[in-house]
């Protein structure tokens, strides 16, 4: 009994700590300086470790990741075709396009883009190519107490946030919503999203750096961010609130979505409804119509890449109209991978491999608003809104559907290759040497 009555007394203090020292400083957007004190310890031993790692393995090992597999020739196919063809159709013209193929084939710039960032050096986490950890002993005992520290301490305290941070949102917007629509509704709304994202990111042990907070999203606007994670909404949720886009799900998540849609004016759509695209962009017009409803928060990729780069933006965005208020996120590989591969992992695994990292560390940058100019499509729209989340980034910009993820190429682009070729032949002269030797066969 007297066991019984200790543990329970030990589990109050403990509910009473976190309460004291996380979920009310998240409640009142302060921070009491825990967060930075374990970055900073952190930041140490990685240091720690990136230089005992480079007295071990001396230092052009260390630098071996960030070479790629192959070196690519960037010599554009209008200049190789150019050269190619001074003379006569010859077979050995063929060899630029078997180069390209084969290149494609060891290391595609789209593929590549779906699997985790390799780092440059070693960050004590079991994720790598190479057994770091049997290098050397002081690296292995370093190792092995940050594997106690993760899944031993870290983990429980993390699940443990999560926990009373998903049950605060479902309960508090589910109390929210019975009040009747209003200036208050809408505050205390927001409040709670706030709060429990607040909370949700102390889970991550995050650590988000908000640049340029005079360009944040305004109500009645699109906000519109590159795309690696299911958390990005959560880190940006954390500085502003925003109406979520997106296709009704089932189970926790059915749940969160049905009690979080009762309080705020979220954007969900039936499986049969999205792949209406008139009638996604007649609800989402009438939502940017009413200035006094929150910014709608859209990720244009439609699926996750890998934090190195930006790709194809579905136009769709930027089909309704109003005003874009573009923001560039990039995590930090070094202290975790935020990376969802979702053909690789689910859900559940996902979330433990993020919680079992030593932290979430990224930069958001606010960009100016953009809004679309005459003369300008929805494609080149969506083009310059990418581009300009790139350049703030750091991030590669390409050209390539996120789709191809799950699907294969479309006909469409490998006849606008052809297409190209053909011009090409055309302005150098060329087809009718072609001819000519094809006649002969």
């Amino acid at each position: 009994m007297e066991v019984v009555c200790a543990a329970g007394q030990v589990g109050a203090l403990c509910v009473a700590v976190m309460l004291g020292l996380i979920v009310v400083p998240s409640a009142l957007g302060i921070s009491l300086g825990i967060s930075e004190a374990y970055m900073w310890v952190l930041v140490k031993t990685l240091e720690w470790a990136t230089t005992r790692l480079q007295k071990e393995l001396f230092s052009h090992v260390v630098t071996l990741f960030s070479q790629g597999i192959i070196e690519r020739d960037e010599t554009p196919m209008e200049v190789e075709i150019a050269r190619l063809h001074r003379a006569d159709f010859e077979f050995s013209h063929i060899f630029y396009f078997c180069r390209k193929g084969f290149e494609a084939i060891v290391e595609d710039e789209v593929t590549q883009r779906f699997s985790s960032e390799e780092l440059l050096s070693w960050n004590l986490l079991t994720r790598t190519n190479v057994n770091f950890h049997y290098i050397s002993l002081r690296l292995t005992i370093v190792w092995v107490i940050g594997v106690i520290v993760r899944y031993c301490f870290l983990l429980p305290l993390r699940i443990t946030l999560a926990t009373i941070g998903i049950t605060s949102m479902i309960v508090g917007t589910t109390m929210v919503g019975q009040l009747p629509n209003g200036s208050v509704k809408n505050y205390l709304s927001e409040v709670v999203h706030l709060t429990c994202s607040r909370i949700l990111v102390r889970a991550l042990s995050g650590t988000i750096r908000y640049h340029n907070k005079e360009n944040r999203p305004q109500k009645g606007g699109i906000c519109v961010a590159n795309h690696t994670s299911p958390i990005d909404a959560i880190i940006l949720t954390n500085d502003g609130c925003y109406a979520m886009v997106g296709q009704v799900h089932g189970g926790l998540m059915g749940v969160i979505q049905r009690a979080t849609v009762k309080a705020c004016p979220h954007v969900w759509f039936e499986r049969s409804e999205i792949k209406d695209r008139h009638l996604v962009t007649k609800r989402l017009r009438e939502h940017v119509a009413d200035k006094t409803k929150l910014p709608i928060l859209i990720f244009p990729e439609g699926t996750c890449i890998n934090n190195t780069s930006v790709m194809m933006f579905k136009k769709g965005s930027f089909e309704i109209g109003g005003t874009i208020y573009p923001v560039a996120i990039k995590y930090d590989p070094q202290f975790g991978d935020a990376f969802w591969n979702s053909s690789k992992y689910n859900i559940v695994s996902y979330l433990l491999r993020i919680m079992t990292s030593w932290a979430i560390v990224c930069n958001v940058w606010y960009l100016p608003p953009m809004v679309r100019q005459e003369n300008e499509d929805a494609v080149q729209f969506a083009n310059r809104v990418r581009s300009a989340i790139a350049r703030q980034g750091g991030l590669t910009e390409l050209p390539w559907d996120g789709g191809l993820k799950r699907a294969k190429v479309k006909d469409t682009f490998k006849e606008e290759q052809q297409k190209n070729y053909s011009k090409m032949l055309v302005r150098n002269g060329s087809t009718e040497s072609t001819r000519n030797n094809v006649g002969v066969f």
